[in-house]
């Protein structure tokens, strides 16, 4: 039995379209546990101090997975482990020692300067929290989620093992098991130990992550050991040079994440909460959409750039970018409309208040605005990644995050001095009776500088290889079509279905969110086949056939037991 459970944690998946399904669909299942977690965060804690504090205590160890960890990503890595695995098996081994070798050493040593600065760092990160109680209780969740990025760095990178190889299952499952991690912290640890017992439920979630790469590893006789040798550290110079610019990138965009959560945190009480949890609800289209898809054309994309087939390079980046835009604009509007039914079925019990409901809600509804631009920014990146080029992902990543900074300060200058402006935003997602409406900026904010860095890559994108602006004008104006429809039609049967259905229970409100949501979908399928719509045809013989034309991944059969 668990012979054959490994079999099939080690199947190999190899089309574009089978990947990205799978990846998909484990992103779904990822995301119903992650809403689940946070339904039951919701229930136990409300939008109030204490949540506020376990969001605000995972900006240290985060800032410190994202300047350690990114050098040691599967995106940069599997490249250069691709070059020395078709050398032979031995030097991908010595190539991952080494590689794990240097990120234990640094991100161990990170770690300890950052749980011994803690009492230091923490009141000048987020001065709301530097008083006591707060004070001490961050600090102590802090130091023990310093855990996680040790442990998630090292399964990112065995996840470069598993992604080379084909083996999408155990990258889908981890994510499973971080979030089951988390749960259990919550059901049975919270009771016995308090908001304590939730950060060691992470703990246990990021250890599981890590475990479930290592089977594969090791039956592939690729598992690392511990070297301390520079002349083997050479190779990790020549990475992190390459990884450098991804760093800074990807810390330019956290440090806009701890300055909008250090601006939650001087609003009032709930405001972190209601951010990051709006925030993990617009994540599970990302997931499931922008992720999925950036994440299976990604290796293809290393492959075909590496062979020299430019042409298939940009006809594949350009497929991709086209089904993250088409199945995106249309959820846009179904969240939009729904915005209030989504966060009411997921989080809105307990101690969670209907206040909490339509302020996280109308949260939802400006972080979705960037649903689309969010996944194409993860596939550019990506898609530069693979032709060897990290410079120009970093200038333009920089670039969005100062935008979502300035745009951030701008606007929460302007709610509080321009009454006209907040009442606008308060009548327009009915929240003029609900305090704390500032806290709305954070998330118009990052859309805005989402969507100035998804058009800056396009531009770019097009500009050096040329191909995809004029396609992806077509799908973005036939989707935006047929997303208006759906959000229109989706309106109507609300409005029909409130008549019917009460909104004080749960089954009311889940009926006629589904009823309603059921509609808008069908009328866009209808308008899609009406419109003779390419990528809806595209998926229909995908779905029938379930056969895969591209291979998500190239390496020689010979490398392959």
């Amino acid at each position: 039995m668990v012979k054959k459970f490994f079999n099939i944690l080690s199947r190999e998946i190899s089309g574009l379209h089978e990947a990205a399904y799978l990846l998909g669909a484990f992103a779904i299942l990822s995301q119903v546990l992650a809403l689940l977690r946070d339904r039951l965060l919701a229930y136990t804690f409300g939008a109030g101090a204490t949540l506020d504090l376990y969001y605000a205590a995972f900006r240290i160890p985060d800032f410190l997975f994202v300047i350690v960890a990114s050098f040691f990503s599967a995106s940069i890595i599997i490249p250069f482990f691709s070059e020395k695995v078709r050398i032979s098996k031995d030097h991908g081994r010595e190539f991952l020692s080494a590689m794990f070798s240097v990120f234990l050493m640094a991100i161990v040593a990170a770690s300890a300067v950052a749980f011994f600065l803690a009492p230091y760092l923490v009141p000048k990160l987020f001065p709301s929290f530097a008083e006591e109680p707060y004070r001490s209780q961050i600090i102590t969740l802090t130091r023990i989620l310093l855990l996680s990025p040790i442990f998630l760095g090292l399964s990112n990178l065995f996840a470069s093992v598993t992604q080379f190889y084909n083996r999408f299952f155990i990258y889908g499952v981890s994510p499973l098991l971080y979030n089951l991690g988390i749960i259990f912290g919550v059901v049975w640890l919270v009771p016995r130990f308090g908001v304590i017992g939730l950060v060691w439920g992470v703990v246990l979630g990021a250890l599981m992550h890590f475990l479930v790469q290592a089977p594969f590893v090791l039956h592939q006789k690729l598992m690392p050991k511990l070297v301390f040798s520079l002349k083997k550290y050479r190779t990790v110079l020549s990475v992190m040079v390459v990884a450098l610019p991804r760093m800074l990138a990807l810390s330019a965009q956290e440090v806009s994440e701890f300055f909008l959560v250090s601006v939650a945190s001087f609003m009032s009480l709930g405001s972190i909460s209601v951010f990051t949890l709006s925030w993990n609800l617009q994540s599970v289209p990302l997931s499931i959409i922008g992720v999925s898809y950036s994440l299976a054309a990604f290796p293809t994309l290393s492959a075909l750039f590496a062979a020299g087939e430019r042409g298939k390079f940009v006809e594949l980046l350009e497929t991709t970018a086209r089904y993250i835009i088409f199945f995106s604009l249309p959820l846009v509007a179904l969240f939009a409309v729904l915005r209030a039914h989504i966060v009411r079925i997921i989080l809105g019990s307990g101690a969670f208040s209907w206040q909490d409901t339509r302020l996280t809600a109308a949260a939802l509804a400006f972080f979705v605005i960037s649903l689309a631009a969010q996944g194409l920014i993860l596939l550019f990146t990506r898609a530069r990644y693979a032709a060897g080029n990290t410079k120009k992902p970093f200038y333009i990543n920089i670039s969005s995050a100062l935008v979502t900074v300035i745009s951030a300060a701008i606007l929460s200058k302007t709610v509080v001095m321009c009454p006209d402006f907040r009442i606008f935003i308060e009548n327009l997602f009915r929240v003029e009776d609900v305090p704390g409406t500032s806290v709305l900026m954070l998330p118009l904010a990052f859309s805005i500088g989402s969507i100035f860095g998804a058009l800056i890559h396009i531009y770019t994108f097009n500009r050096d290889y040329g191909g995809v602006s004029k396609s992806l004008g077509r799908v973005t104006f036939e989707s935006s079509l047929v997303a208006f429809a759906m959000g229109l039609v989706s309106y109507i049967t609300l409005n029909i279905a409130s008549n019917y259905f009460t909104l004080d229970t749960f089954l009311g409100v889940f009926s006629q969110g589904v009823i309603a949501g059921l509609s808008g979908v069908m009328c866009g399928i209808i308008l899609l086949a009406l419109l003779g719509n390419r990528e809806l045809k595209e998926v229909a013989v995908a779905l029938h056939k379930k056969i895969r034309k591209i291979p998500v991944i190239g390496p020689d059969a010979a490398g392959e037991i």
